[in-house]
Formats: structure tokens, sequence, C-alpha cells
């Protein structure tokens, strides 16, 4: 299916669009952050009723109205740099004067080296901690994105061998964004990315199975490299992060 085929009909309501413009947002994030963000622009390009205050700024403390404050923070691969700035730009000042607050790993803060429950531990337990000292504010947990898996000869090599595959990199962070789900779910709001990413307009999914798992990844419908999202995956992704924080 070429990704011009592909209709996301999903609108955003009047009341929708009304609560996001009352919202401050801070939202840290890296380069599929950035597709997510675009997303929201294209959307504000096509409905003029949808109108955000976009600002790219690290001192969300600094913007005194309602605004969808974006910015990248840390460094890729190096989750904790993420979990570090996020507090840090808290610290400055959002914190205490409340609000929306998130951020996000990226799909290559997980590899195969990445012991998946000590990293979900250090998220939870900053999370926490930040709940704790800023009582005001309201944190929405992000999981993380995928990518597609898409399989070369060397790749069913490796299979075959039994030697690390994309594949085993992709049921990490499934197992990431699992515990995710069972922390929060029902508790804290979630914007689930990894769900969008793998679930087509028709309800759809892509996977892999792995025993008796289903191993989920990024449709590639949604994207042109086999990890950041083309104009199709952004607005759908942009649309359910929109609808999320605006029922906050």
């Amino acid at each position: 299916m070429d990704s011009t085929s592909v209709v996301n009909t999903v609108k955003l309501s009047d009341r929708q669009i009304s609560s996001l413009a009352t919202k401050k947002i801070f939202f840290g994030h890296q380069s599929v952050g950035a597709d997510v963000v675009q997303g929201i622009r294209d959307l504000m390009a096509e409905d003029p009723s949808l109108k955000l205050n976009i600002v790219a700024s690290a001192s969300p403390e600094s913007i005194h109205a309602p605004a969808f404050v974006e910015s990248p923070i840390g460094e890729n691969r190096k989750p904790q740099s993420k979990n570090q700035a996020f507090a840090a730009i808290l610290a400055n000042g959002m914190g205490a004067q409340g609000g929306v607050a998130m951020y996000k790993y990226c799909y290559v803060d997980i590899d195969l080296s990445t012991d998946v429950k000590r990293l979900f531990d250090d998220y939870r337990n900053q999370v926490s901690a930040l709940k704790s000292q800023y009582p005001r504010l309201t944190i929405v947990h992000i999981t993380v994105p995928l990518t597609t898996v898409d399989m070369d000869m060397k790749s069913w090599v490796k299979i075959l061998l039994g030697r690390p595959t994309i594949r085993d990199v992709a049921a990490k962070r499934n197992e990431f964004n699992q515990l995710l789900r069972q922390t929060y779910v029902g508790t804290d709001p979630i914007f689930d990315l990894a769900e969008i990413e793998s679930t087509l307009p028709d309800g759809a999914r892509s996977y892999f199975t792995r025993g008796t798992q289903q191993i989920y990844t990024l449709t590639p419908e949604y994207t042109t490299d086999g990890g950041h999202l083309n104009a199709v995956g952004r607005r759908a992704a942009a649309t359910a992060l929109l609808q999320i924080l605006a029922d906050l």
C-alpha cells in the first residue's frame, strides 16, 4: 500500500481545540518528536480553527501564556541524559508553575545492550520524584517509538545462526513499552506513540510473532526511512497527541 493512499480521518472536536488553546505544554524530544511537532503544524495548516502557539525553547518557564513549547533534550543513545535534561528544565521554573510536561526516548536509546528493566526503573523513579516535587504539574508518559524490521538476507542468516538481529532490538522496545503501559494505564495520561506507529487507520497492526508474543513494529506506510515519520505518520501521531492533551 502506498502511503499516499492511507487517509487518517480522525478530527479534533471544537471542544478539544478550545481546550488546547488554554494549556501550557512542554515537550522534550529528539528527531521523532520533531516529526510529531511537524505533524501538529500540518494539522494547523489544514484546520484554521486550530491555533496553537508553538514555541521552540528549552526555557518553558519564560513563556507566560498558553503555548506548546518544544525543544530537543539530551543526547540520542544516552537516555539518562534525557532524564537529566528534563528534570533540569522543570527545575528552572516550569515544574513549580505547573502545566503539562512530557519527554520521550528515541528508538536508538534502546539497543541490544540495554537493560530494559533498569532503564524503566530509572524513568519511573524520576517521574515519581518529579510528581512529588511538582504537584501542580501533569506529566504525560510516552512509549518508545518503533522501527520497521524488514529482513534482508544477512538478517535471515543471523537468525539461522542464533545471532542478534534488529528483531531482538524491536523486542526490547516492546518490553519497555509494555512496562510503561502496565505501570501507568488507568492512573496517568499516556501518549502511546508506539501503538499509533504500528496501527493503520483500518485497525490493522504491524508486528512479527516471537513465541506467543506479538512484537509490534513501525508500519511501512508511516515512514520513508524505517524510523522517522512521513507526512501520513506524523499526522496520525500529532492528532492522537493533541486529543490526549486536550482531554487532560
